[in-house]
């Protein structure tokens, strides 16, 4: 079974961490929500969320794909942890999975990840990545990028299609009741 991990840091926003683990949990993804820096994160709407298990307790070498959801702080608290820091300099050196919504692309586009790849971000923040697009979701490599909380079940599907293939996303999106 694929396994993706999402880290969730103060801030975070709800409905692109919870809307793309649901979808992706449809899907039969063992998806793992960890917190920063504890299991009690609260998220930019101010909803509390219990996630899985600390950043600190997981060891990434056991998971596919990592998906960083925005929000504001939460995306500027991710880029804070030295262990998040660490997992997607070691995806991007395996060439795993590594997918960022909303303002999460700005974190990527520090990193230098993006510096050959195209990307899209929240509408505004073009300026924080090298190479922006228009576009719901931009799939780049082993890196995909979405615009916002709009487009988190766009997002997931394309997780989805990336690791299980294009057959598996069109069920779940079937499931979902998705056009």
């Amino acid at each position: 079974m694929k396994r993706v991990l999402i880290p969730l840091a103060e801030g975070f926003e709800e409905i692109e961490a919870l809307a793309t683990a649901d979808v992706l949990r449809r899907a039969d993804l063992e998806v793992v929500l960890a917190g920063i820096p504890g299991t009690i994160v609260k998220g930019r709407s101010g909803i509390k969320i219990v996630a899985d298990t600390k950043i600190e307790d997981v060891n990434h070498k056991d998971f596919d794909c990592i998906v960083l959801p925005g929000g504001n702080p939460g995306y500027i608290n991710l880029e804070r942890s030295k262990k998040v820091f660490d997992i997607i300099n070691d995806f991007n050196d395996q060439e795993k999975l590594i997918a960022a919504i909303c303002a999460a692309p700005s974190i990527l586009g520090k990193m230098g990840i993006l510096d050959n790849r195209r990307a899209t971000i929240y509408p505004g923040m073009e300026k924080d990545i090298p190479r922006p697009r228009s576009g719901k979701v931009v799939v780049d490599d082993h890196v995909i990028t979405s615009e916002g909380p709009g487009t988190a079940l766009d997002f997931a599907l394309e997780i989805i299609k990336n690791l299980l293939g294009k057959g598996k996303a069109n069920e779940v999106k079937k499931e979902i009741v998705y056009r």
